[in-house]
């Protein structure tokens, strides 16, 4: 789950749209809703360590 940034935000807005279109049952729903927090805290790690660096590199 260590994809780029951006394929993570995809695969969240995939994610969003699978669950807001009501298609799915309740047991899928709930995997795609872990499988959402899971890429949501991997995308705010990779957010954080880019903060860091642009501040190492602002110094």
């Amino acid at each position: 789950m260590n994809g780029k940034f951006e394929d993570n935000m995809k695969k969240i807005e995939e994610i969003v749209e699978k669950l807001e279109s009501g298609n799915c049952g309740l047991d899928e729903s709930i995997e795609l809703y872990a499988e959402g927090l899971k890429l949501s805290a991997e995308c705010k790690r990779q957010l954080e360590d880019a903060r860091q660096k642009i501040e190492r590199l602002s110094c």
